[in-house]
């Protein structure tokens, strides 16, 4: 590439890591590559798990991207309702070449706005939020849509991310990659998409998430509804 492609991670405290850090690994050896982490104030982020993320730059000091991710997280639905976050994402994403999500990130991209019409990926769980910001669910691994990217749940970002390079610096390229993180994905436990899993995990893994599932329907549904104010405006 004769110009540096710039990545923008925009990320936030509880956010998921692999979402981040699994297409981060991906993306940040593209040819040329210029990758930025940031958050809405800057300084370090806590992710799950309490893995910390430093020295973040301020999302309102980057004035352009190539290409915008937003990962998820527990507190994804939360982060769709903070206005000022989402009008970042809203503005680097209408200037960006890719628009992309892994997760539930596609839910704070359907609440700046940016899914509106549009096909989208999301973590199964969770995606028929999607249909708040006025999406099309689709339950695929990797969804494309014009410019814009969306991955299912956290190990599909590799996934997205790889289809990524083979996008931006060609299939040959994307293969080398894989080769050399030995992608090969083979998990001690099959079943992890609802399809494929046994009954009883996928009652105990569904029970878990009623819990939290009112609450995030709730702010899906008040962050869409806000998303449609936004949308109304001269």
């Amino acid at each position: 590439m004769s110009q540096p492609f710039t990545t923008v991670f925009a990320i936030y405290d509880n956010m998921t890591q692999l979402d981040f850090t699994g297409p981060h690994q991906v993306l940040c050896r593209l040819p040329g590559a210029s990758t930025l982490i940031a958050s809405l104030n800057g300084g370090d982020v806590t992710a799950e798990g309490n893995l910390v993320i430093g020295q973040t730059k301020k999302l309102s000091e980057i004035a352009q991207c190539d290409l915008l991710c937003v990962p998820g997280g527990v507190t994804a639905t939360q982060v769709a309702l903070d206005e000022a976050f989402v009008a970042e994402i809203r503005r680097l994403g209408r200037g960006a070449t890719y628009v992309t999500s892994v997760c539930t990130g596609s839910l704070i991209l359907g609440a700046a706005g940016l899914l509106q019409g549009k096909r989208a990926a999301c973590h199964w769980a969770w995606r028929e939020l999607l249909a708040e910001f006025g999406a099309i669910v689709d339950d695929a691994r990797v969804v494309r849509d014009g410019n814009t990217i969306t991955g299912g749940g956290v190990t599909a970002g590799i996934d997205f991310a790889l289809t990524m390079v083979a996008e931006i610096a060609g299939e040959a390229y994307a293969k080398a990659l894989t080769l050399g993180y030995e992608y090969a994905p083979a998990p001690p436990f099959p079943g992890g998409r609802p399809e494929l899993a046994e009954a009883e995990t996928l009652a105990t893994y569904s029970a878990l998430m009623d819990n939290l599932m009112d609450q995030r329907r709730a702010e899906a549904r008040e962050a869409g509804q806000r998303m449609m104010a936004q949308a109304g405006r001269p």
